[in-house]
C-alpha cells in the first residue's frame, strides 16, 4: 500500500459514506459480524527478551541459551520459561508468535512502528519536541477517528494508562499521539502512576538495574483523580446526560456533535464519565475488594492491568497498557536477575489474573488481548550479563477476540536471531487490531492538510483464528 492521493475515497470519507461494519477478527470483510470486539493493547516498554521468555533456545550455545530453564505449558510442543509458571498454566487461552519483527535497533524508531502501526518514517519526520505534528497517528487516535460516528460521546473510543512511554531523560517517546491526524482525534492519556524518584511509569516498583540499594514505598500505587461530583450538583449532571442521551437518539445530530469543530470533546468524555459508575470505579481499584486486588498483585503491573479491564467492560473500545518506563524491559544489564527478580513474578501474576478474569466473566471471547514490547534482545549476552536491542525478531502473545489459544505461530532461527517463518510486522498487528474493532478494511484518514492515507498498510496476521 502506499500513501498516494485517493480523490473517491477521500470524497466518500467527506460525504459520510464510508461505514462502520463489524467484521469478525481476521475474516474477510464480506462476512460481518453482530458486533466488533474490544482490544487491550499492553505495552512492554523497553523490549521484552524473546529468548528469556517465549522463545528459549536451550540447545544453543552459552553465550545465547542464557541461565533461564524450559518448562512445559498445557501446550503439546510450547515450553517457555520457568519463571512464567502461571501464564505455563494457561497456554490453552493464549498463541504466541515468534516471528514479529519492527527491523529497527532504536527505541524511538521501534515505538513509532509499533505503536503508529507503520513501518515507514513521514516525510519532515523530526525526534524534536515529541509528541509533534509529524509524527504518523497512533493506532489508538486512528481508531478513535474511525469509529467518530459511534453514535455516543461520553466515553473515549481509546484510552492509554497509567503513563505515557517515557525515557529516563523524561522524554517522551514517539508514536503515541495524534500526530498528523490532529489533536480532534486524540485518544485519552491518562497519568496517575505514583511518582518515583528514579522515572515515571509502571514499574512494578521502583528498583535499580545496577542491583545498588534504593528505597521507595509510596502509600498508594496510583494518583486517582478526583471523580466525585461536587455536592448540590447531582441534578445539573443528571440534566446534562440526560440531553447528551437524547443527542445520541439523533443520528445526524450526535454526528454534528462530534464534528464540531469549536466543541471540547475531552470534557463532555470527562462529564460521561461521572455519569457512567462502570467507568467511575474502573480508576478505584486500589479501593476494590482485596481478593481481587490480590489476584492481580497489589503494584503497577497488576493494578494497571485491572483497571484496562475494568475500563473495556465500562465501554472504551481499546485501552493500551503500558507496563514500564523506557528502561524497565531494557534489560542491558543483570538481565536474568532483573527478569527473574523484579519484573516476571509482576508481569506472569498480572497477565494470568487478566486473562483468567476475562475467561471467568465471559468477556474473553470478545476481547482481544495482545501483549508485546517494541523490539526482542540480542541473542548474545553482553559483559554486563544483560541483552541489547534487537530489531530482527521479538516474541509477543495474542488471546481472546475469537483467538484461536494453544497455538505457535511462525519461528525463529536456532539463534532467537531471525524469522524462520511466517515473518510478520507492526503493520500486521494494527491490522489485526483494526479488523477486531470492526474497522473496515477500505477506511482511511485524512491529515491536517487534507491529504488521504489508507489505514490498512497489511493483511491481518494470518492463522489467528
Amino acid at each position: 500500500m502506499n500513501d498516494t492521493h485517493l480523490p473517491t475515497r477521500r470524497d466518500a470519507v467527506r460525504s459520510g459514506a464510508v461505514a462502520l461494519a463489524g467484521f469478525p477478527l481476521l475474516a474477510p470483510a464480506s462476512q460481518p459480524t453482530s458486533r466488533p470486539k474490544s482490544v487491550i493493547f499492553v505495552f512492554l516498554t523497553g523490549g521484552l527478551s524473546q529468548l528469556d521468555s517465549f522463545d528459549l533456545k536451550p540447545d544453543a550455545p552459552e553465550t545465547v541459551r542464557g541461565e533461564f530453564l524450559s518448562i512445559p505449558t498445557r501446550t503439546s510442543g510450547l515450553r517457555i520459561c520457568e519463571h512464567l509458571p502461571l501464564l505455563a498454566q494457561r497456554s490453552d487461552k493464549y498463541t504466541v508468535i515468534r516471528s514479529m519483527a519492527t527491523g529497527s535497533d532504536g527505541h524511538e524508531i521501534a515505538c513509532h512502528m509499533l505503536l503508529s502501526g507503520r513501518l515507514d518514517t513521514p516525510a519532515g519526520f523530526t525526534m524534536e519536541n515529541i509528541p509533534n505534528r509529524t509524527e504518523w497517528p497512533s493506532i489508538l487516535a486512528q481508531v478513535t477517528h474511525a469509529k467518530r460516528s459511534r453514535g455516543r460521546n461520553d466515553l473515549p473510543v481509546a484510552a492509554v494508562l497509567p503513563e505515557p512511554s517515557i525515557n529516563e531523560a523524561g522524554k517522551v517517546r514517539p508514536g503515541q499521539y495524534s500526530g498528523r491526524l490532529g489533536p480532534r482525534w486524540e485518544a485519552w492519556h491518562l497519568g496517575m502512576a505514583t511518582k518515583c524518584p528514579l522515572g515515571n511509569g509502571a514499574c512494578p516498583f521502583c528498583f535499580r538495574f545496577d542491583g545498588s540499594a534504593f528505597r521507595h514505598e509510596p502509600h498508594t500505587v496510583f494518583e486517582t483523580p478526583n471523580l466525585s461530583v461536587a455536592k448540590g450538583s447531582e441534578a445539573r449532571l443528571q440534566g446534562r446526560m440526560e440531553l447528551l442521551k437524547s443527542l445520541d437518539q439523533q443520528p445526524r445530530s450526535s454526528q454534528r456533535l462530534a464534528d464540531a469543530p469549536g466543541l471540547d470533546q475531552p470534557r463532555l468524555q470527562a462529564l460521561g464519565l461521572l455519569g457512567n459508575p462502570k467507568a467511575r470505579a474502573a480508576f478505584l481499584v486500589e479501593q476494590t475488594d482485596e481478593k481481587v486486588v490480590s489476584r492481580y498483585g497489589r503494584n503497577k503491573f497488576g493494578l494497571s492491568l485491572l483497571m484496562a479491564s475494568r475500563l473495556s467492560e465500562a465501554g472504551v473500545g481499546l485501552v493500551q497498557v503500558n507496563l514500564g518506563k523506557n528502561s524497565t524491559w531494557d534489560t542491558h544489564n543483570r538481565n536474568f536477575i532483573n527478569l527473574k527478580q523484579n519484573l516476571f513474578p509482576y508481569f506472569d501474576h498480572g497477565i494470568s489474573a487478566l486473562l483468567d478474569d476475562l475467561s471467568e466473566s465471559g468477556r474473553l471471547d470478545d476481547t482481544l488481548v495482545i501483549v508485546t514490547g517494541e523490539f526482542g534482545r540480542t541473542p548474545k549476552i553482553n559483559k554486563d550479563a544483560g541483552r541489547d536491542h534487537w530489531g530482527a525478531v521479538m516474541s509477543l502473545i495474542v488471546a481472546g477476540g475469537g483467538v484461536r489459544g494453544g497455538r505457535i505461530i511462525g519461528s525463529s532461527d536456532r539463534l532467537g536471531a531471525q524469522p524462520a517463518t511466517e515473518r510478520c510486522t507492526p503493520e500486521n498487528l494494527a491490522a489485526t487490531i483494526y479488523t477486531a474493532l470492526g474497522i473496515p478494511a477500505h477506511s482511511t484518514w485524512e491529515d491536517m492538510d487534507g491529504r488521504p492515507y489508507e489505514l490498512y498498510r497489511a493483511d491481518p496476521i494470518e492463522g489467528l483464528m
